[in-house]
């Protein structure tokens, strides 16, 4: 079973048998994180959109592992230009990695880099390694074609942000849960910094009501799935 390994806000590590991806590796700057850019070992680099606490530490990810990036195409041909393999996508492609599959779903939100060029669309991410599916919602509010994802796919895990103010906020992410019929779910996207300070167990609380599952992961801590 592929494991996953939170750093905090909407940064992780999956771990399949024979193949690492980092997602969103926002480590630097990152008030949570306790993991440095130079500790991880990746094979691809996944990137919801442009914004700072996303991109993050991607490049640097990437040239350190000579990693693949895996992002909408505009992301894709910024980290190229600096020096970096990328593989460009678009809202509603998908296409065969090493490690599995990778489709780019919606995400309604925005994206900039932290320099101000323009990154495309914003994207959520159905990853299916080892024959397991996670989905990472990427930022985003709810919307309802989620349900058509959680229809069309059948999803072992949830990655849902809950912080609210810049994504859905916790009872829109339940009503995301309910739509998406995922085996589990893990909140993210919170307590990062004081206008996102949400509480994860009213989450899961609130999701458990649901008759579905879902837990809290600590920072560093991980769960096969």
């Amino acid at each position: 079973m592929p494991k996953l390994t939170y750093f905090g806000h909407s940064a992780f590590l999956v771990e399949g048998k024979n193949h690492s991806l980092v997602i969103d590796p926002f480590l630097t700057g990152n008030p949570l994180a306790r993991t440095r850019p130079s500790d991880l070992r990746a094979d691809y680099v996944l990137i919801t959109h442009g914004h700072g606490d996303h991109l993050g530490d991607a490049v640097e990810i990437a040239q350190k592992n000579d990693a693949t990036v895996i992002a909408i195409y505009e992301i894709a041909s910024y980290c190229e230009a600096r020096g970096v393999k990328a593989h460009g996508m678009n809202i509603g492609g998908g296409h065969n990695f090493p490690f599995g599959r990778v489709k780019l779903t919606l995400a309604h939100h925005s994206s900039a880099s932290p320099d101000g060029a323009y990154m495309g669309e914003p994207a959520g991410l159905l990853i299916t390694m080892d024959g397991k599916t996670l989905y990472h919602s990427g930022d985003t509010a709810l919307f309802y074609d989620m349900k058509l994802i959680g229809e069309m796919n059948t999803i072992d895990l949830a990655l849902l942000p809950i912080g609210d103010n810049f994504t859905m906020g916790i009872d829109d992410a339940v009503k995301a849960a309910e739509f998406l019929q995922a085996k589990k779910y893990v909140p993210m996207h919170y307590k990062t910094f004081e206008v996102i300070a949400a509480n994860p167990n009213e989450f899961v609380e609130k999701v458990s009501r649901k008759g579905l599952r879902a837990a809290v992961l600590q920072i560093n801590g991980s769960l096969e799935y």
